[in-house]
This record gives C-alpha cells, structure tokens and sequence, in this order.
C-alpha cells in the first residue's frame, strides 16, 4: 500500500514537472537571423507583447552560417525561422527543401515592389521589408579631410577616396553579396569586376560583419561605407552625421522570413510570419533604430517627413532588375572571386592603386600620352578576372564549388589560381605604372 501510494505520488510529481516543460516548447519560438540586436530587439519586444506566453529566442549567424546551419541540423531541426535580407539565400533553403509552405493572413501588401516580388511565388518565404544598396558617409569625417559626397559607385575609385572607404566580406554577409551581384548584373560581368576593383584598391577595411561596416562609419573610423540603406537610416534616426545615396546602378529587393521545414514551434512561427507582416509588426520598422522600408504602402502614412517609400519614390522605378536564380547559383563562385582577387589581396591591390592615383596626379599636371597608355593598361590588368561570365555559370566551377562544408581539391585547386591569377596581374601593373612615372617625370 505504502509503495503504491510512493508511485503515485512519484506519477504525480512527473506529471506536474513535465507541464512547465511542455508549456515552455509552447512558448518558444526560435529564429536564425543575420541582423544585429537593433532590427531584433524592437520586434522582438513588439511581437512578445502582442502574443503573451510566447517568447522570441533569437540565434544570431550571418546569412551564409545561417543557411549552412539549418541544412546541417535538418534531421533534426532546432530552429523555427530563417530572418535575413538576402532573397538568394532563401531560394537556396527552398531548393533543399529546408523551408515549408505557409499562407500568412496579412493584407494590404502587393504583389510586387517596382517588378520584383515581394513574396515567394510558391509561399515559402515572405518579404517584410524592402531593401536597397548604396553608400553611406560620415559628414564630419568627410567635411574635416575635405572630401567630396559620392553618387556613383565609380566615384569611391577617384584618388580621393584612397583609404577612407569600408565594405563588408560578400562571403560573410549576404547583404554585400548582394550588392555586389547588382553591380555585376548591372553594369555587366566585366566592367562590374572592373568597378569593383577600382574601388576596392581605395579600401581601408573589409570587415567580417555588415554592421561592422556603419559602425565604423558612425564612429568615424571610415569616411564611406558600402551598405544596404537601412543601416543609414537608422544611424540617421539615431542622431549620427551621415549621409546615404542610392547609385544609379542598385536594385531594392525584399528582405525575407520563412518558416523552417518541420520547424518544432511552427504555430508560434506562423504567429511571428503574421505579426512581422501586420500593420503592426511593419509600423516597428519605422523606429528610429531600424528605419526598414516596409512592404505595406499604406504605413508609411504614418513614417516621418523625408522618408523612402519605394512604391511612389521615382528613383526606384529605374533600378536594376535583380536575377535572384543567377545570384543564388553562383554565390559562392562570386564570393570566392572577391576573396581571392580582392580580400586576400588587398595590401598589393591598394599599392598600385596608390600608385596610379600619384601618376595621374601627375599628368594631370603635365601630360604624357605614353605615360597614359601604360596607366590604363595597368588598370586593365588590375580589373580583369580569371573567369568569364559563363565559365562562372558554368559546370565544370560549379561542381567544384558544390561541395558543401567541406572544400574539395579542386575547388581549392581553383581558388590558388585564381590567387595567383591576381598576384601575377598586381605585379605586372605595378611596374607599368613604375614606368608611367618614370615617363610622366
């Protein structure tokens, strides 16, 4: 008697133990999210208030480390949702069937900003906000060294720039993958590079984070960053001296949620979908610590005086039409052509960067033709790129970049010839410009 009264009091306290348990799995919800505690905390705060009992946790990875994350614990998946701004990303979580389908009850958002969808055609993940690419400046910084206010990408190649401008990893952040493949669909597979050179030999920094980048340009660290533009706003909404512009070559995408596939809080995930999505989860974007474009016209009736609203603004109706299938095929093959021609170079890439801008601060004085020619042979040489635009589509590199976690031999093969590739090509405009000054004095 006495033992049967011993278990089921034991049976008892197990059964009241296990209730918290699982009240708390039903009060969870867990989100991989490339953006930093400013965007998260506001909405995180809002959606928890707005659904008592259910708490936020959100895991912070950057948008390649996010994906890799989810397909490596998809037998047992840990997470609920995947938040970040990058569109390609999620195309490649819906294409490993990492993402499942949803039907959000929200109303009042188009189908479409300007000719890019808002949503995913198949309902596997939804913008929230939309998104564009550009440069940001700190005016005091700018003001006290007497440099002048970009509009173009070009621009930041101009020898006044030298030094003063920073960039995120495109292999680190999606955002910066991201602009980069605008300037590359933009301006097309050549000239993109070329661009993209000419200003990277003016970088002081290429940090690992995209918020590295505002910060630096907040604290006045740098002069000029390459950013997605709601890290200008909100450093504006928050009292910092800084400018943004929209190049003209630049697209405005939506940033994403999706619910993960077999997702172990999905009825808390489709609650944070709803909310996010809501009048009320996109007015938060207008705080000044976030400052997002949100996909719901009719909110921004209620955002300040001044502020971007890609569905009337006229600017947005001209940018770039972005291909998110050709971004999210040839990620990793553009990211490693960043990292290999410009990331790990950068030291020899800025020194005849340098050198070019003294010589033609020097014609510019007192011209020589033959001097000229060799400067823009040795531009030339800096801005040309191992691969063409369809080897880097084609098979044979993408096999070798397909590997997953782990780097193949030939992948890593590659990638020294194309390091090789640009130290060759570094040297070779070095001493062209070596003899351009030698002709230009």
């Amino acid at each position: 008697m006495i033992r049967s009264a011993a278990l089921a009091a034991t049976l008892a306290l197990a059964s009241f133990t296990a209730i918290p348990a699982a009240l708390a799995q039903s009060g969870k919800v867990t989100v991989v999210t490339s953006f930093s505690k400013d965007v998260t905390d506001p909405i995180k705060a809002a959606f928890e208030k707005a659904n008592p009992g259910v708490m936020l946790d959100v895991q912070n990875r950057n948008t390649n480390a996010g994906v890799k994350y989810l397909d490596e614990t998809r037998s047992n998946p840990q997470t609920d949702l995947f938040w970040a701004s990058a569109p390609d990303a999620f195309e490649v979580l819906k294409s490993k069937q990492l993402l499942q389908k949803f039907t959000p009850t929200a109303e009042g958002i188009p189908d479409k900003i300007g000719a890019y969808p808002i949503n995913d055609p198949d309902g596997y993940y939804f913008g929230f906000a939309a998104s564009g690419y550009g440069i940001m400046w700190n005016t005091r910084y700018v003001g006290a060294n007497e440099l002048p206010e970009p509009k173009e990408w070009g621009d930041l190649a101009a020898a006044p720039y030298y030094d003063h401008v920073a960039i995120a990893s495109p292999a680190r952040s999606g955002t910066t993958h991201l602009t980069i493949e605008t300037i590359l669909q933009g301006e097309g597979w050549d000239k993109g590079w070329q661009t993209i050179k000419d200003m990277a030999g003016n970088f002081q920094t290429i940090t690992d984070r995209s918020f590295g980048v505002p910060e630096a340009v907040n604290s006045g660290q740098v002069g000029y960053g390459i950013v997605i533009d709601f890290f200008a706003f909100s450093a504006q909404g928050s009292g910092f001296p800084v400018k943004f512009v929209y190049p003209t070559v630049t697209t405005v995408v939506p940033a994403n949620v999706g619910i993960v596939a077999n997702a172990p809080n999905a009825e808390n995930a489709q609650k944070f979908v709803n909310f996010l999505l809501s009048p009320a989860g996109q007015e938060v974007l207008l705080e000044p610590s976030i400052r997002r474009l949100p996909v719901n016209p009719a909110v921004y009736a209620k955002a300040p005086e001044g502020y971007p609203n890609p569905f009337t603004d006229a600017r947005f109706k001209a940018m770039t039409m972005f291909d998110v299938e050709k971004s999210g095929k040839r990620t990793a093959v553009v990211d490693t052509l960043f990292d290999q021609l410009i990331s790990f170079q950068l030291d020899d890439l800025k020194s005849v960067t340098k050198s070019i801008h003294e010589v033609e601060a020097t014609l510019a004085a007192k011209d020589n033709p033959q001097a000229r020619a060799l400067v823009k042979e040795a531009r030339a040489l800096i801005g040309a790129v191992p691969v063409n635009e369809e080897q880097a589509s084609g098979q044979e590199v993408l096999a070798a970049f397909s590997g997953g976690k782990e780097k193949g031999a030939r992948q890593a093969e590659i990638e020294q010839q194309w390091a090789s590739f640009a130290k060759d090509n570094y040297a070779k405009a070095k001493a062209k410009v070596a003899e351009a000054a030698k002709l230009a004095n």
